[in-house]
């Protein structure tokens, strides 16, 4: 068998990325911080710019026990949030003492078919925690959703720390199914105020 030969092995050695690697950088857009707010709105800043943005929740802290984080999407620059959306969520999940554990596995309590009902970031299982050590957080991924020709995708990795202490794990995806730009997005609890900083972020290949 021929010895094969590579080139550029230590990034040093680099003079350019091949066309297949993303090469785009984080460029953060706006930031709101939750202080026992019943939501934050995110009404600027998603627009043609960018085709990919992202919001990551640092220290999302529920001020009620056993309640989901949630959100919609607007497309009339947050006048009204309710676009209809079908998503689907997979879980796992371990507890403090390491004897609770279970998934992953698909979550039917939590996912929508063409609802415009607010949407979960959380999946059940307890419920958020109002511990005051508790909280969350995870990247939620938007694609493209200033386009006027196709429904708007998005992903959601998120983790939190639940009211029967298991670090719960959620995997989420779906569509709101929409061919309008959406432009706008709100956050809240199920019940009751919360406290945490999110961020939007878009993905700058300029």
């Amino acid at each position: 068998m021929p010895l094969i030969k590579y080139n550029n092995q230590s990034l040093s050695s680099i003079t350019a990325l091949p066309s297949g690697v993303p090469s785009g950088k984080l460029k953060l857009i706006s930031s709101q911080t939750a202080s026992n707010s019943a939501s934050i709105s995110f009404t600027s800043g998603l627009d043609s710019t960018y085709k990919v943005y992202k919001f990551v929740f640092v220290n999302i802290h529920a001020r009620t026990d056993r309640v989901e984080f949630e959100f919609q999407a607007s497309t009339n620059g947050g006048s009204s949030y309710g676009v209809a959306c079908t998503n689907t969520i997979v879980r796992a999940a371990h507890n403090e003492s390491g004897t609770g554990q279970f998934g992953p596995e698909y979550d039917s309590q939590m996912d929508s078919a063409q609802s415009t009902s607010y949407v979960r970031l959380t999946s059940a299982g307890g419920g958020i925690s109002n511990d005051a050590d508790s909280g969350e957080g995870g990247v939620l991924t938007l694609f493209n959703p200033a386009s006027t020709v196709y429904v708007k995708h998005f992903i959601h990795d998120i983790n939190y720390y639940n009211d029967d202490v298991y670090s719960q794990r959620g995997l989420h995806a779906g569509y709101f199914n929409t061919t309008s730009a959406i432009n706008a997005f709100n956050f809240r609890m199920s019940s009751g105020n919360f406290d945490g900083t999110i961020y939007l972020y878009a993905i700058d290949n300029s």
